[in-house]
């Protein structure tokens, strides 16, 4: 996997086989992004900026538990990806109390709260197209 080249709060595996970290997933937080950098030869990142997030939920099925380890699901206001799974980390409270501080200071800077993005458009919905939506649709 490539080195990590920027500062970064907390960065974890998925973990599989008995909460081991034999994965090629790592989940980053950073000040600003979550990052997620899947593959081992070509590798791609997902970012999502902190302050889009709306809501999060704590999984923790029975063999996460044994492990220690737990699936933290975020629901954001973003175009590619409205959610995120960061599946079976290590000390998932932790990473939401981080990401939820995180998140907290990146509304601050921004100055937006998650009532300010509810109902809001996600990306720019100019349609350019030669159809009338009044019209009724034949099929």
């Amino acid at each position: 996997m490539a080195r990590i080249d920027f500062d970064y709060i907390w960065t974890d595996k998925k973990r599989t086989f008995l909460g081991l970290p034999l994965s090629f997933t790592r989940y980053i937080l950073t000040e600003k992004k979550l990052i997620t950098q899947t593959g081992f030869f070509s590798i791609h990142e997902d970012e999502i900026e902190l302050y889009r997030v709306s809501d999060k939920s704590l999984n923790l099925s029975f063999g996460e538990r044994l492990f220690g380890c737990g699936t933290v699901t975020i629901n954001c206001r973003d175009v590619d990806t409205p959610v995120k799974i960061v599946k079976s980390i290590k000390a998932p409270r932790r990473f939401m109390d981080l990401l939820e501080e995180n998140v907290d200071i990146q509304r601050d800077r921004y100055r937006v709260r998650g009532r300010d993005m509810i109902g809001a458009d996600i990306g720019d919905h100019d349609c350019h197209c030669d159809h009338n939506d009044d019209e009724e649709f034949d099929g």
